[in-house]
Order: C-alpha cells, then sequence, then structure tokens
C-alpha cells in the first residue's frame, strides 16, 4: 500500500509498503534521479519470502512533495529518520542505490543507527560522488535538455542488454522528478564527501558493486569495504550501476542470506 509521511511542515514523502505485516522489514532508497519503483523486481520476490519492503521516494523525486529547498545529506538522513520515526521502526534493514547508498550512510551516522540491524549499499555514490567535470555536464544538460540527459544515463547505467521498452519505462522513472531537484541532487554529489562517515558505522553492511559500473567506479566499493568496518563486499562480474535488475536472482538472493 502506498501513502505519504510528514517529514517537515509542508513536505511529504511517498512510501510504498508492502507486506507490512511481516517481521523483517527492509528499506529501499533509490538512486538518483530515479524513484522506487526501481526495486520493482526486489518488490516481485521479497515480499513472498517473508519481507516486509518499504520503498520511500525522497522529496523531490517520484510521488513525493517538491520543495525548493532541502537537498544535501543531512536533511535528505533526517527525512529518512522522519519516516522510521513515524512508522515506529526496529532492527531494520537499510539498502541504498548509488545516491541513496550515501544518504544511507549518512543516515546511520547522523543518528546513531536509529533502528538500523543492517546495511546494505548498492553500487553506492561514495565517499566521493560525481567529478567536478561529470557534474557540471550533467547539471548543464538538465537545465537544457533534460531527456537527453536522462537518455544518456540509461545509456551508460547497464552493462547487459535492456529492451527499448524496458529504456523507456526507466527514462520515465528519471522524468518523475523536478528538474530543480534534479539539478540539486548534482551540486551535491559534486560537493559532499563521507569519508569521515564511513569510520563511524558501526552496524554488519553489505557492499554491493558492479564490475563493469561506469557511473560510480568498482574501486570506490574497494574504498567503503576498507574503510568500514564489520563490511564485506560482493562484486557482480555481470553488472554494471543496475545490479538490481542485470542479476536481480543474485541480488535477491543475497539480500535472503544476508537480513537472515
Amino acid at each position: 500500500m502506498g501513502y505519504f509521511v510528514n517529514v517537515e511542515q509542508g513536505v511529504n514523502l511517498f512510501v510504498e509498503d508492502i507486506n507490512p505485516s511481516a517481521s523483517k522489514t527492509i528499506v529501499f532508497l533509490h538512486g538518483w534521479p530515479l524513484n522506487h519503483e526501481q526495486f520493482e523486481y526486489q518488490y516481485d520476490v521479497l515480499p513472498s519470502m517473508g519481507y516486509r519492503c518499504i520503498g520511500i521516494d525522497w522529496r523531490g523525486f517520484g510521488k513525493s512533495d517538491r520543495p525548493i529547498h532541502g537537498y544535501n545529506f543531512d536533511r535528505l538522513a533526517d527525512d529518512i529518520h522522519a519516516v522510521v520515526k513515524s512508522l515506529q521502526l526496529t532492527n531494520f534493514t537499510l539498502a541504498g542505490h548509488s545516491t541513496g547508498g550515501a544518504i544511507a550512510i549518512r543516515y546511520a551516522t547522523r543518528h546513531n543507527a536509529y533502528g538500523l540491524s543492517r546495511l546494505i549499499l548498492i553500487d553506492a555514490a561514495a565517499p566521493t560522488g560525481f567529478t567536478q567535470e561529470t557534474a557540471n555536464r550533467l547539471l548543464t544538460e538538465t537545465l537544457n535538455d533534460r531527456p537527453k540527459m536522462m537518455q544518456g544515463v540509461t545509456d551508460t547505467f547497464f552493462f547487459q542488454y535492456i529492451s527499448a521498452p524496458f529504456s523507456n519505462w526507466f527514462n520515465g522513472l528519471g522524468l518523475q522528478a523536478a528538474g530543480w531537484s534534479t539539478a540539486a541532487i548534482i551540486n551535491t554529489l559534486r560537493d559532499e564527501k563521507l569519508d569521515t562517515d564511513l569510520p563511524k558505522i558501526t552496524v554488519p553492511t553489505l557492499i554491493v558493486h558492479g564490475v563493469h559500473d561506469k557511473l560510480v567506479p568498482f574501486k570506490q566499493a574497494q574504498e567503503l569495504n576498507e574503510a568500514i568496518k564489520n563490511s564485506h563486499l560482493v562484486p557482480f562480474h555481470y553488472s554494471g550501476h543496475g545490479l538490481f535488475w542485470e542479476e536481480r536472482e543474485k541480488f535477491n538472493e543475497l539480500i535472503k542470506q544476508f537480513v537472515g
């Protein structure tokens, strides 16, 4: 079921809550510039295995409200904290993809792993995000031809073949976001770093990363593995930035093993 949770005066986030009666909960944080629907191929499977799957659209993305402000890691982590408190979640697993992985890291450190038992980082945009050059290019494209920008992201996202209908669907996810929030996150990924957060993570952490990732190089996953205590890195040899779809069976099984 879907509903809205208030996280700040005038700002409500959309939450997709699947199998809410299950005893084990996984909260999914999407990547830029997508929304919770990117995890469709997890929602199709994991709830039938007995998991409660919660997908959250960040502010400015998907079905959530689109304020002009609040697109830094602290505020985005605070939004997640507000949802967690509202839903009274405890002992849950937080799974973040790309920029969602960066937000998950900031949540774990800024809020002292509130309610958190495990962390899953999926092609996480950490400890660094976009380079100055990449950010400037994406920002120019976003502010002048956002559909072209999104098509370029899709074209470099996957290592395996995707069909034209899948590409169209994926592009649509990115274009549901507001233009201003899409641009604001580019600046955040350029300017904010997470190096000092990593040693503060205390919960068991699973790091999964496509070795053919062209958006966030695999070496960053190795850096995360070295910096985060009690972390385990699993490379995905047939994936780019979209292992949640490209090797979905392997990914879903890993989640099952890690969460228990």
